[in-house]
């Protein structure tokens, strides 16, 4: 019987890719001459650090676009409240990924309101789909594709 499976994936080397191009781009950039600002990333976190806030939100932006020139959705990206403190002001930007236990059953709510001809199945961090036909199975992830999910949805293990 055809499947696939949903998740929700980032390629970390992608990320780290991402945040060096950042921190190039920053040290380059005329505006930043003379300041003491930098990207520095830990695991699925990455503080931004500047000396103003207005300086973060430029550097959030040029994050925002480095991601997305290296085909990383930023719907991943769950931007914290700037931490303001006299001569620092700092950052905290998470990257989600992986499928939590609501998060799924709403993929699942969402399959089955559609009215497709498919099962779906919570296994773990993803979301099997399974269907008789091929068609019906692509009809549930171009309906996944445009439902408002805030988190980046990939689709693998297409099996026929």
């Amino acid at each position: 019987m055809p499947s696939f499976d949903v998740v929700s994936e980032l390629d970390m080397h992608e990320v780290t890719n991402a945040v060096d191009q950042a921190n190039r781009e920053l040290q380059s950039r005329y505006d930043f001459k003379g300041v003491q600002a930098g990207f520095e990333q830990s695991g699925e976190n990455v503080t931004l650090e500047a000396e103003v806030d207005f300086q973060l939100q430029q550097m959030l932006e040029m994050l925002k676009s480095k991601l997305t020139s290296r085909k990383i959705d930023i719907k991943c990206m769950e931007v914290k409240e700037p931490d303001v403190s006299g001569v620092k002001a700092k950052q905290e930007v998470v990257l989600r990924q992986g499928l939590d236990q609501p998060m799924c059953k709403k993929i699942g709510k969402v399959v089955k309101d559609a009215k497709l001809k498919v099962q779906t199945q919570i296994q773990g961090d993803k979301v099997r789909v399974t269907g008789k036909k091929r068609d019906d199975l692509q009809d549930a992830i171009a309906l996944l594709r445009e439902a408002d999910i805030e988190l980046p949805l990939q689709f693998n293990n297409f099996r026929d």
